[in-house]
């Protein structure tokens, strides 16, 4: 069966097995976090909830099915270091996320929603990378964003040090650091049977756009799309790509980006579908990972 735009999370793994997998969902109680664990867990899977509000993790994690709750607050690199994880680790979807928030930054001064979005989970998912590689077949999933075509990664000024600071160029040069990890921790991983993809879960009206105007959203995102209306999917169509990628044996492309639950197309100018070349350039890529790598201290 070929998926697409409409396809739900539960319907992309209807028939998958995922039992004996192990897997952790971050951002898991809200948005299509939720639908991502409840699909995983639907489909067999042992699901950890990493959040940072236990609480709400603990309220979602009876809902869906999930079977444990861990703390995680992606902006506190000594939280990410805290989350311990024993014995192989099957699937990590990175999910959480930050959008357009107004400035604030990290206690190392890092802008945050590039702390969040990108350093957060890139220290995360190398961290975990013993686990993932002990599960001998391992899947990585960063749910990136069209906003990727806002802007690509700054090197230069990356925590808008020197730039004045625009909350949408922000957001989208994290969400096109969340391919460029897709494209680089593939390439280095694979040979140790983890792989790796980055994805655009499409337009869905969570509390992601708790620091914006939706109404203002809407008008920006229909003038950018040529006046045309912009197409709204529910949580549980905007969780589908990401429970395929985290689960699907019919998935085969590795180390790049997906949206509506196939390989994107490049992105052609005016539109807002596909990937940026930008966003899969690998000397990017790989320019990316040092720099998160001297970041966030770790030696590998």
């Amino acid at each position: 069966m070929r998926f697409g735009f409409e396809s739900t999370a539960a319907e992309v793994l209807d028939g998958v097995d995922l039992s004996g997998k192990r897997a952790i969902v971050t951002g898991g109680a809200s948005g299509i976090g939720v639908e991502t664990a409840r699909a995983l867990a639907a489909a067999g899977a042992e699901v950890t909830l990493a959040v940072r509000n236990v609480e709400a993790g603990e309220r979602t994690a009876a809902d869906v099915g999930a079977k444990h709750v861990r703390p995680l607050d992606l902006a506190d690199q000594a939280s990410v270091r805290a989350f311990a994880w024993d014995g192989p680790l099957h699937i990590l979807v990175n999910n959480a996320g930050v959008m357009a928030s107004p400035l604030s930054r990290t206690a190392e001064g890092w802008e945050s929603q590039f702390a969040t979005n990108h350093l957060g989970h890139f220290a995360l998912a190398v961290r975990l990378l013993p686990a993932l590689r002990a599960a001998g077949g391992a899947r990585v999933v960063a749910v990136s964003s069209t906003a990727h075509l806002r802007s690509p990664v700054v090197f230069d000024d990356i925590h808008f040090e020197r730039r004045e600071y625009d909350p949408w160029l922000a957001y989208g040069q994290s969400k096109t650091a969340n391919v460029l990890f897709a494209v680089h921790a593939d390439r280095l991983w694979r040979g140790d049977g983890v792989r790796v993809n980055a994805l655009n879960p499409g337009g869905i009206r969570t509390n992601l756009q708790r620091h914006i105007d939706v109404e203002e959203l809407v008008r920006t995102a229909t003038a950018a799309n040529g006046g045309r209306p912009i197409r709204w999917k529910t949580p549980q169509q905007g969780a589908a790509t990401s429970a395929l990628l985290a689960g699907s044996p019919t998935v085969t492309e590795f180390g790049t980006y997906y949206e509506d639950c196939a390989q994107a197309v490049p992105n052609e100018p005016g539109a807002r579908t596909g990937v940026a070349a930008y966003a899969l350039d690998p000397e990017a890529a790989a320019r990316l990972w040092d720099v998160s790598l001297q970041a966030t201290h770790i030696t590998l």
